[in-house]
């Protein structure tokens, strides 16, 4: 989808995050983390938290000179799973100049706890929290596969559909989140550029995935 403008991106280096936060002294980890804001963020890396789940097989390309997925990357894995979503469960018609509405993405935040790296096939998670009158905030992780000699088993089906909370095949991904984030869309009128509310159909496939935090 597009993106407008004025987005704000905080992105964060995954090695930083993971390693280099650990040899930091204590008392400097914990500036600007409240024990509260460290609670809501150990609930979001949980796979119960989210309703839908999207296989996303990493490429060669994706790797950074470190060896990890590099931090940008996550951003276009989070904004598939957030449009395949739409596109399959809300009626989404993705095209500047045949669809009803589009959408502009406002708002992207990442953080990572630990890296991935081709050829690791994660999974993304999506959770809607808020929908608004022409706006959608969104709550995304992406969960690796667990350490074993063998990838997770993906399939067309799991490709073209994904699969919601429950799914047996999210036992063979770790149950803890590597990277957690969060966007919020602004649905437009393409002719006018002025919000627009959401079609009744395309809220519904929405609410589906409303965490229960959030009603």
């Amino acid at each position: 989808m597009h993106e407008a403008p004025r987005s704000v991106l905080r992105q964060q280096s995954p090695a930083m995050t993971w390693w280099v936060s650990r040899l930091l002294p204590r008392n400097v980890r914990s500036l600007g983390t409240s024990s509260k804001n460290r609670r809501v963020e150990d609930c979001h890396r949980h796979q119960e938290a989210y309703g839908y789940f999207l296989p996303i097989q990493t490429r060669w390309q994706d790797n950074d000179q470190y060896g990890h997925v590099n931090n940008a990357v996550y951003y276009s894995y989070f904004d598939t799973i957030i449009n395949h979503y739409l596109i399959r469960y809300c009626g989404l018609r993705p095209g500047l100049l045949t669809s009803p509405m589009v959408g502009f993405m406002v708002t992207n935040q990442c953080t990572f706890h630990k890296p991935i790296s081709f050829p690791q096939v994660p999974v993304a998670a999506l959770a809607v929290e808020k929908v608004g009158h022409s706006s959608v905030d969104y709550r995304l992780a992406l969960f690796p596969p667990k350490a074993t000699k063998e990838l997770p088993s993906v399939n067309h089906g799991d490709l073209k559909d994904g699969f919601f909370s429950g799914h047996p095949k999210l036992v063979h991904f770790d149950s803890s989140a590597c990277t957690t984030g969060s966007s919020v869309h602004v649905f437009v009128n393409p002719a006018t550029g002025k919000p627009t509310g959401l079609p009744e159909d395309f809220r519904r496939g929405l609410l589906r995935l409303l965490s229960p935090a959030s009603m």
